[in-house]
């Protein structure tokens, strides 16, 4: 099995086999949380005008994401996991959009033989997703900023499941540790940036917190998630 770590968007359109596309702060952190909170499907778009289409249609019940980090008026929820932990969710379906993680599902999902949403929250369970099947490839992308310049959590994010998937043991709490001693943390403590909780590190970084991994199938030309046990 070959295990490759790509980056950002132009990792993402190049990734095959089974692929993670990664967003730890905090896309695919949050779907977590909306998935444990009860929501049955998640349709993952590339933009507010198509998350709000499909609401208005009655094929989604919520919104949920951000724009340049802060959640858009039209959306119900923005990217925030500790905002959705005692959201009520029951059976919902959510249409999410992003500027990083939904972007790089959109772009990968064509031409991925199996695909998983990943973040440090689910990363033992997707681990063993992506190894089940004994794939040629594994490909893990790490999206970054915007999907534009590459970002201390999600490229540990990487490294951390590219040794699940070989078969090694990891190390969660060095794994958190570096993070929160880099540089990218610290808009999270930033007054000038109301949109970024720093009670969303808390959810990010508590890895392992959930024991199910998030598949991306295509729907109707659409890519939507489901919670899957591995």
């Amino acid at each position: 099995m070959d295990v490759v770590i790509e980056s950002l968007l132009a990792g993402a359109r190049l990734a095959t086999g089974h692929v993670a596309v990664i967003d730890v702060f905090r896309a695919f952190t949050t779907a977590a949380v909306a998935f444990d909170r009860g929501a049955s499907r998640i349709v993952m778009v590339g933009s507010v005008e198509e998350a709000v289409a499909l609401r208005a249609s009655g094929a989604v019940r919520f919104c949920m994401g951000e724009v340049g980090g802060r959640k858009p008026d039209v959306f119900d929820f923005g990217n925030s996991p500790f905002e959705l932990l005692d959201a009520a969710l029951d059976g919902a379906v959510i249409a999410q959009r992003t500027s990083a993680g939904t972007q790089g599902i959109v772009a990968a999902a064509r031409q991925a033989e199996r695909l998983y949403a990943a973040s440090l929250v689910t990363a033992r369970a997707t681990a063993r997703a992506l190894a089940s099947g004994a794939p040629a490839r594994v490909t893990l992308v790490a999206m970054g900023d915007a999907g534009l310049a590459r970002t201390d959590e999600d490229e540990l994010c990487a490294l951390h499941l590219r040794a699940l998937v070989e078969g090694r043991p990891g190390n969660p709490e060095a794994v958190r540790r570096v993070i929160l001693a880099g540089g990218d943390v610290q808009r999270f403590h930033d007054p000038t940036r109301p949109d970024l909780d720093a009670r969303d590190l808390d959810v990010a970084l508590a890895v392992d917190r959930y024991d199910f991994a998030i598949q991306v199938e295509m729907e109707d030309g659409r890519p939507v998630a489901r919670k899957v046990l591995s």
